[in-house]
């Protein structure tokens, strides 16, 4: 699924819900991606692979943007080689290890269809949508709520009208929760931006609700 949309998130509850079936003696999850499992030279990206698993026996190993081992970038073939090392060491450890995969819809497709031992291993699917107006409103409500901060109904209007233009436009890139945290940054910074300014600073004058600013 797209970009902050949950996918890691998930994965750890993945992990946790596994645990507690027994289904794993630990539970943790270790998370890289390419640069974690790929070296730059002959022999190197065995042992790489060799140490992520290691450090995910008895919970998950979650390989992030999964498809880039895929896409052959360097001219060679190294990603090849610890997608390989991955599926044997998955067969090794079957009874301890679980691997998740995720990246964006359509390229983790062509990823899973370019081998077939990935084919015969990763057959459990799980989707992420974009998030709705709705939902990144609440989002953003979530955020506030864990900093000590109300939304005025001014702003309230705003987010609102935002939060539909950016789900009307958005792509496949489009960062959903990231999106909605970098906004509450900014609406803080702007906050304090109006505070700094003040002469006089009392608790009745400090604004207590955050307001956007364009």
């Amino acid at each position: 699924g797209p970009p902050g949309t949950g996918k890691t998130s998930g994965a750890r509850l993945l992990s946790r819900i596994v645990k507690h079936l027994g289904f794993l003696s630990k539970g943790q999850m270790y998370e890289t991606d390419r640069e974690g499992l790929v070296a730059g030279y002959v022999g190197q990206t065995a042992t790489k692979v060799d140490a992520a698993v290691e450090s995910s026996l008895g919970g998950v190993l979650f390989v992030d943007e999964a498809y880039a081992l895929s896409q052959n970038a360097f001219g060679n073939d190294y990603g090849a080689e610890a997608v390989n090392t991955l599926l044997k060491r998955m067969e090794d450890h079957r009874e301890d290890l679980a691997v998740v995969v995720a990246g964006y819809t359509e390229p983790m497709k062509i990823f899973i269809e370019s081998n077939p031992g990935l084919r015969s291993r990763f057959n459990r699917y799980f989707h992420f949508d974009h998030f709705t107006p709705t939902e990144l409103f609440q989002i953003f409500e979530s955020f506030c709520l864990k900093s000590d901060f109300i939304i005025s109904d001014d702003a309230k209007e705003k987010l609102a009208d935002t939060f539909d233009l950016l789900y009307e436009s958005k792509n496949e890139s489009f960062g959903n929760a990231r999106v909605v945290r970098n906004l509450f940054e900014k609406c803080v910074q702007n906050q304090a931006n109006r505070i700094v300014k003040l002469k006089k600073i009392t608790n009745t004058i400090i604004p207590n609700a955050i307001q956007i600013s364009y």
